[in-house]
């Protein structure tokens, strides 16, 4: 499964932490003051982008779904509001995905590990610091540089190998991620990437019940 593989970039939503409903009510908590019907396309949007960023769903609910303009500076106030809100619900080490963290507790020293999210950087940086899980992963990354970013740049700064790197994600924003940088991909945790020309992993301990 792993053959040849030195390096692996994890996500977070979905593939380390069982957030994904959290992430969902934190939508509706900070846009609550606008129009249901609306804040619904958005959360299909969001749960079908799962690696985009909070930044790239606000602007898409103005500029997309209720079709008017918003400023930089707006978007940064609700994702700032959207962070309070994970941050009070996520500090939670019972919300991680028992599987893949035991793996990573088995195996932190045999590989590479870096998380690339499209969750924000500091927000996840404190959250794994506070849990702590920080120790396991050599780089902790997020948005608002998005995760194709995120990913040549650890390339670029580590020398990496392609060849020796693989992304596990949930997503198929991960997997654009590693296509458009030439890197292996295996999908985690959600059944309809299987439809992808990808490997894909049920779990790491398939003989465990």
């Amino acid at each position: 499964m792993f053959d040849s593989i030195e390096i692996i970039f994890w996500d977070f939503d979905g593939v380390i932490m069982d957030s994904m409903k959290v992430r969902d009510e934190g939508f509706k908590i900070v846009l609550k003051d606008y129009p249901s019907d609306q804040v619904e396309k958005l959360m299909e949007f969001h749960r079908n982008n799962g690696g985009l960023s909070r930044y790239v769903k606000f602007r898409y609910f103005f500029e997309v779904i209720r079709n008017e303009n918003i400023s930089e500076e707006n978007v940064n106030i609700l994702a700032n509001k959207f962070s309070e809100v994970m941050l009070e619900r996520l500090m939670n080490r019972n919300l991680l995905i028992e599987d893949s963290f035991n793996f990573i507790l088995n195996n932190y020293k045999n590989f590479d590990f870096h998380i690339v999210s499209g969750s924000d950087g500091k927000e996840l940086n404190l959250i794994c610091k506070e849990i702590d899980i920080d120790e396991y992963f050599l780089t902790i990354n997020g948005s608002p540089t998005p995760k194709t970013e995120l990913v040549r740049k650890l390339i670029q700064k580590y020398k990496y190998n392609t060849s020796r790197i693989m992304l596990i994600g949930d997503s198929h924003n991960d997997y654009e991620a590693a296509l458009s940088n030439n890197i292996a991909f295996m999908g985690y945790n959600n059944p309809k990437l299987k439809v992808l020309p990808i490997k894909y992993l049920n779990n790491f301990f398939p003989n465990q019940k």
